[in-house]
């Protein structure tokens, strides 16, 4: 008898994560990725100051990890789904016919467009290395540096960028009276502070105007103006963090989704309509802050698939009302982790190289990573 076919389409953050935790069942796991190992979305400030810093913990070979080493990984773009069939379609890029991919349940886990450090495009890995490269070089060449967004992204770009390069005037901009709105207001007291002492110039109620059409996905450079009335703002790169993401779900039948593009899921995240499917990260529309992404419901997911095929009953997924953990990545002094109540607890710079990482991260959450080469 044939072990069940489980298909996680999607190898990010949150879909690494599901397979892995499957991986250990009585199920054959195939995963689907537009890239060639784990380009994570996390740490955006850290991947544009210390791009080889950030590489060694976010951008990981998946043959690197133990757990994946029965599971079929498909480096390839999706582009349809048939229901009816059960049956995935993907393009490898390489010309030939679209190759249909099937499954007993399947896991949407495709993530989201945010700018050009979160893309779903068919890569190679010459193509992510360049990537990671041009937009370094592109802020290390500037004098001045305007970061337009108030979410976790722009504070950590404005900090990170701050400490790497002390004569690069960095300025962050943003619509509302405080940066963080989706975090306790303690959170933003005290990275607020780290900006300031960092040398960031702090310019809240400035909503920046963009025009129809405009490449938000990309470093451009200013003027920059803005419809609350200021003066526009100058700078030799512009990094856009402003929020406007885009869920990665252009292969799914519109019925799936609801009017934003999210994929429709209930408590327990299996996919309206669809009982053979979950949805799990930031495509699935959970909640408003969309938290199953950070709030390890790759686990529940995973839980619910063989709950599923066991013929068990379902978990359900308790949104978080905050936004929580790091925001402003590794510092010299270390990491600093916010709980929902806005507390940070700091990491030593010594336990992150010595503990988080090689402890916590490698073997307690991914379940083992092999080390590269010497």
């Amino acid at each position: 008898m044939s072990r069940p076919r489980v298909v996680v389409a999607g190898l990010g953050d949150s879909g690494l994560l599901t397979a892995i935790h499957l991986a250990g069942a009585d199920v054959d796991v195939v995963g689907i990725s537009s890239k060639p190992g784990l380009v994570s979305g996390q740490e955006l400030g850290m991947r544009l100051a210390r791009p080889d810093a950030w590489a060694r913990d976010y951008r990981v070979g998946f043959d690197r990890f133990r757990r994946l080493d029965g599971a079929e990984v498909v480096h390839a773009e999706l582009t349809g789904l048939d229901p009816a069939t059960r049956r995935v379609t993907v393009d490898d890029g390489h010309g030939g016919a679209a190759r249909a991919v099937p499954y007993d349940v399947l896991v949407v886990a495709t993530g989201v467009t945010n700018g050009f450090w979160r893309r779903p495009a068919l890569q190679t890995e010459a193509e992510v290395t360049a990537t990671l490269a041009q937009a370094h070089e592109r802020i290390a060449a500037a004098g001045t540096l305007l970061v337009v967004g108030g979410g976790a992204a722009a504070v950590a770009s404005a900090l990170q960028c701050a400490n790497r390069w002390p004569a690069l005037r960095v300025t962050l901009a943003f619509p509302g009276e405080r940066a963080l709105p989706q975090h306790h207001p303690r959170t933003w007291t005290h990275v607020r502070r780290r900006l300031l002492a960092a040398g960031v110039a702090l310019r809240p109620g400035h909503r920046a105007v963009v025009p129809d059409g405009f490449d938000c996905d990309r470093i451009t450079a200013g003027p920059v103006a803005w419809s609350t009335g200021q003066e526009p703002l100058a700078a030799d790169a512009v990094l856009w963090a402003i929020g406007r993401v885009r869920p990665n779900t252009g292969w799914l039948p519109p019925d799936l989704l609801d009017a934003q593009g999210f994929v429709r899921v209930g408590p327990d995240l299996r996919i309206t309509g669809l009982p053979d499917a979950f949805a799990v990260g930031d495509v699935a529309a959970t909640d408003p802050l969309r938290t199953s992404a950070r709030n390890r419901a790759d686990r529940l997911v995973a839980a619910n698939v063989r709950a599923h095929l066991a013929g068990r009953p379902l978990g359900e997924f308790r949104p978080a009302r905050r936004r929580w953990g790091s925001v402003l990545g590794v510092e010299d002094d270390g990491l600093r982790v916010f709980t929902p109540a806005g507390r940070p607890f700091r990491f030593p710079a010594w336990a992150v190289g010595a503990v988080l990482q090689p402890w916590i991260v490698r073997r307690g959450i991914y379940r083992g990573i092999r080390d590269l080469p010497p």
